[in-house]
């Protein structure tokens, strides 16, 4: 899997993309990650990769052409998508990883700044993408947590593939509670099952608990998931 980043601030990047199990992987060449900067394409003797925006309004646009030509300077595989990180696209779930992970193997991303980026950039892209309802500083951000939830469902990444079966969103519940030694702390005791050695005991028990704590906790993935179910509501 190959990535592109568009981005201002490649240095960003650095420290996460070199460490934990996202720096594993690019060692290991399961993904690779490349950074373009649209301000080396910036054709002004300042350099500048913004303009204020037609019609009034506050803040600054990054201007289309740097992003173009960032964009189009890049090599182009077969199954590839073009990715704008931005509040008004679709919002970045589970379901979304997997299909990045398992249908492409290029993803171009591209940073907003400032207010966003001049519209016609859209005729770039294949798909918008939104970290959640509300806004950040910069697109980076959500940006590495695209990078980093596709690369740990690429092969090799996570040790053990049965986890990633496991997990919250994969059957479209939450995970299920965990424990470790001690037995005891503070008073608060791991559950009796989980000591039991029953495995089938332990498997009810955690499945009981993933419909539980989804119906509490998100009462609106619980809906989802209900109607593609014949468990009775708990």
């Amino acid at each position: 899997m190959r990535f592109d980043v568009v981005t201002l601030f490649p240095d960003f990047f650095t420290s996460p993309l070199s460490s934990g199990l996202l720096g594993k992987a690019l060692a290991k060449e399961i993904a690779e990650v490349h950074f373009v900067n649209p301000r080396d394409f910036a054709t002004d003797k300042h350099r500048r990769v913004d303009d204020e925006p037609y019609g009034g309004g506050v803040g600054m646009l990054m201007k289309p052409e740097p992003i173009f030509a960032a964009v189009e300077s890049l090599p182009t595989l077969p199954r590839r998508e073009v990715i704008l990180m931005t509040p008004q696209g679709q919002p970045m779930k589970q379901t979304l990883l997997i299909e990045l992970a398992t249908g492409y193997d290029q993803l171009v991303v591209i940073c907003g700044h400032y207010e966003g980026v001049d519209e016609r950039v859209l005729h770039l892209v294949t798909r918008e993408v939104s970290l959640g309802d509300f806004v950040l500083t910069c697109g980076e951000i959500p940006a590495l947590a695209l990078i980093n939830g596709v690369v740990r469902l690429l092969p090799g990444t996570v040790g053990k593939v049965e986890s990633l079966k496991a997990e919250s969103f994969e059957a479209g519940l939450l995970d299920y509670p965990q424990y470790t030694r001690p037995a005891e702390f503070r008073g608060w005791k791991v559950p009796e099952v989980l000591l039991s050695g029953n495995h089938a005991a332990i498997e009810r028990w955690r499945r009981e608990q993933q419909i539980q704590r989804t119906c509490d906790r998100r009462p609106d993935l619980y809906a989802d998931w209900e109607k593609n179910s014949d468990v009775v509501s708990p």
